[in-house]
């Protein structure tokens, strides 16, 4: 299957577009939402494969806000695919009653609400949007589809390996003493494991220093929460990002941030090397405190 170079996501309101702009993010397409219609010839010469330092792929998104514009789609888009480019057209849309349930659940305005209730906006965008959906090279019906489902779905039809973008893995280390990061999506706690602070040759140096790492590593019980905090998150990361996560952070406590949890979050880090579809860094909150 050919790889488009361009992608233009159209459709309905309340259809998935938003959701189909995030997952083409995912899979490293330059995305522009509501570009205006007549710019469309001009958006396709800054893109090219060959050069590194350009816009290898884009996705751009037109729905009803262009308003009296869209009547020009036909013609821009002729002109776009004059340039040599791979240009794939995507209408998304869904039945009446799960665009007015959507809707419903957002509380937020139907973009051709004029005072004549939703369901007959919903139909007038319907009506509006008809000459896109002529043009479409595929037409999705995202009304059995949730979220995640429709990302599955893109990723399997656009993606080079079939997989999108890795999944960006932070691990964080910190002392508990100075407080709980508040963006961890999960948290291990290690103050269970022998303290190098009681150690006097080792309580000035840090996680980082061989010599506490020895320390460590000599303890069974090490050993077995590193083995089982590895195993738990390649099992887990997976998974989410089969859900349509692709960031995750996780914290690493111990009393002061400075000795246990640092080696613990690197030997992770280092675990978690080679998992498919997983980038990993590692960062260390409270390392310099005293």
């Amino acid at each position: 299957m050919d790889i488009p170079d361009i992608v233009i996501i159209t459709g309905l309101s309340g259809s998935g577009m938003s959701s189909a702009t995030n997952a083409f993010q995912d899979l490293g397409y330059f995305c522009v939402d509501n570009l205006p219609v007549t710019m469309l010839p001009t958006f396709g010469r800054l893109v090219n494969d060959d050069d590194e330092k350009g816009i290898r792929r884009a996705a751009l998104v037109i729905d009803i806000r262009e308003g009296e514009f869209l009547a020009d789609f036909e013609k821009q888009l002729e002109a776009l695919r004059a340039l040599g480019l791979k240009v794939s057209v995507l209408f998304f849309e869904a039945s009446d009653d799960v665009l007015q349930y959507r809707f419903s659940e957002t509380r937020r305005p139907h973009p051709a609400e004029k005072g004549q209730g939703l369901l007959a906006a919903i139909r007038d965008e319907r009506q509006a949007m008809s000459t896109l959906r002529d043009h479409a090279d595929q037409i999705i019906d995202t009304s059995e589809h949730t979220v995640h489902s429709l990302r599955r779905f893109l990723l399997e039809r656009f993606s080079l390996d079939r997989e999108g973008a890795p999944m960006r893995v932070e691990v964080m280390s910190f002392g508990h003493k100075y407080g709980n990061p508040g963006d961890l999506e999960l948290l291990f706690d290690v103050r269970h494991l022998p303290n190098p602070h009681f150690v006097p040759e080792l309580k000035r140096l840090s996680g980082h220093d061989r010599r506490v790492v020895k320390f460590l590593r000599s303890s069974d019980e090490v050993k077995e929460t590193l083995q089982r905090f590895t195993d738990l998150l390649s099992y887990l990361l997976p998974l989410y990002k089969r859900e349509g996560k692709s960031y995750v952070t996780v914290g690493i406590g111990c009393t002061g941030g400075r000795h246990r949890s640092v080696m613990i979050a690197e030997a992770i880090k280092k675990g978690l090397t080679g998992l498919k579809g997983v980038q990993s860094r590692v960062r260390h909150r409270d390392i310099a405190i005293d």
